[in-house]
């Protein structure tokens, strides 16, 4: 698995765009960024998160992980968050996580509470190119 962060808003269309390109087996994980003093997300679901996700993908030949951090000021609450108020992102509540293709984002996703082990293992295995689609 190959992770690439997404440090600023700006970034998201070529970096996502470039990734597809590259990998049929994108996943996009938005989550708290991390606190400089303790290294861990100021997100409590999404430190329970992260590592189920990351297990998950690994299990994806070719996959690759796309960090998009969120900061605790222009949390997904915010009403001008960029990655709420884009179309194709919507994000409400983190962690989301989406399956990504050239076609753009699966209409299913993962949010929240939604990332437990099993639900992680069973959306990446329902939603990549080698197993299905049913989930684009």
């Amino acid at each position: 698995m190959k992770c690439i962060r997404i440090e600023h808003p700006d970034q998201f269309d070529y970096l996502v765009n470039k990734a597809t390109s590259e990998s049929n087996e994108v996943f996009v994980l938005f989550f708290g960024r991390e606190d400089p003093k303790t290294n861990l997300s100021w997100c409590p679901d999404c430190v329970i998160a992260d590592p189920k996700v990351r297990k998950a993908i690994t299990t994806v030949p070719d996959s690759m992980l796309l960090e998009v951090p969120v900061d605790r000021k222009s949390d997904t609450r915010s009403l001008s968050n960029v990655y709420r108020t884009r179309g194709d992102t919507n994000v409400e509540r983190i962690p989301t996580l989406v399956r990504w293709t050239e076609a753009g984002p699966s209409k299913s996703r993962l949010i929240e509470d939604e990332c437990t082990e099993e639900a992680v293992l069973r959306y990446v295995k329902e939603t990549t190119s080698c197993n299905s689609t049913t989930g684009l």
